[in-house]
């Protein structure tokens, strides 16, 4: 009949209804969660967690962090912990770094420890750095002794979280850089490479005394020297690397100085022939005015053409003699 079908229709949506509407009630208001909360001692108003809901904040992961903080023995406020979640913290890891700081006697209040966790620095592991150092191995460091030997060395650093100076606080890589400066001046200082080798815990002692940790995040407990190896002889590579350095000023300075000779002997040279130039020049003018006669000229010849044929003699070798003056 219609009318029957119609009411069947009619009461299978309202019983739809009805289940929406419980299940909408029991995801606003998380009844198991209250009573877990109620139970542990760590209450939470119904209305809070409908709130918390409304705001978008997960209630399970905020009570249960509540929760456990009230078990440990800590007072943490359920505003103070929603405020972290909204802040875009991690309620669970500072709860539970602050139970592990609270076991191992270290004060870490909760306001630090939000500031530690939005700070994108991992709080948990700060508290656990802290109860356990850790040792950081820095890379080679090549540094020269006095003498000119090169010495590597390799050191462990053995550090733990300094839980005020985390906020603002430089990390490893300075603590890293700070003790490499400080290994390079303690072996430059050193007379010789012998001293650094025989006594390598007089670099731990001095790079410890100058209090590197000023500023990190970081205390430093103590610096290991693990392994020294020699390198180099830097002084004489750069003995030898000065040495032909003057060795090629000198050859520059004495290749200019044959330049300048051989242009000093083309030039005296040149005024050579220039002076021979003028021979035919002063004999014409000599005969002009009467001052050479023919006689004169002739005798010049033979001369000239009797020292040219001892000079051809010479170069022969048929001179008597001219073995041995050879």
């Amino acid at each position: 009949m219609p009318g029957i079908e119609t009411g069947i229709t009619g009461g299978f949506a309202l019983l739809i209804l009805l289940v929406v509407g419980i299940i909408f009630i029991l995801y606003l208001v998380p009844i198991p969660l209250w009573i877990a909360a109620w139970a542990s001692g760590a209450y939470v108003g119904l209305f809070t967690l409908i709130g918390m809901r409304l705001r978008r904040v997960p209630p399970g992961t905020v009570v249960t962090a509540r929760i456990s903080a009230v078990k440990a023995g800590l007072d943490i406020s359920i505003n103070d912990l929603e405020a972290h979640y909204l802040a875009g913290g991690n309620v669970v890891r500072v709860v539970n770094a602050m139970i592990s700081a609270d076991k191992a006697n270290i004060p870490l209040p909760f306001k630090r420890a939000a500031a530690i966790d939005l700070a994108g620095r991992d709080v948990l592991e700060a508290v656990k750095m802290s109860v356990i150092p850790k040792v950081i191995e820095t890379p080679k460091i090549a540094a020269v002794a006095k003498d000119g030997i090169q010495l590597i060395a390799v050191s462990r650093v053995t550090v733990r979280t300094n839980i005020d100076r985390l906020v603002g606080g430089a990390g490893e890589e300075t603590v890293i850089a700070r003790v490499g400066e400080g290994m390079v001046s303690t072996i430059g200082s050193a007379a010789t490479h012998k001293n650094v080798l025989e006594n390598p815990d007089h670099i731990s002692k001095h790079v410890l005394g100058k209090g590197l940790d000023a500023g990190t995040a970081y205390e430093i407990l103590s610096i290991d020297i693990a392994d020294v190896d020699v390198g180099e002889n830097i002084g004489a590579k750069l003995q030898i690397d000065q040495a032909n350095a003057d060795k090629q000023i000198a050859q520059a300075k004495a290749e200019e100085r044959r330049a300048m000779a051989v242009a000093l002997e083309q030039e005296m040279r040149a005024r050579v022939v220039e002076a021979e130039a003028e021979v035919p020049r002063a004999m014409a003018e000599a005969f002009r005015q009467g001052n050479l006669g023919i006689m004169d000229y002739y005798r010049m010849k033979n001369v000239q053409a009797d020292t040219d044929m001892r000079q051809s003699i010479a170069g022969t070798g048929e001179e008597p003699g001219s073995s041995q003056k050879k």
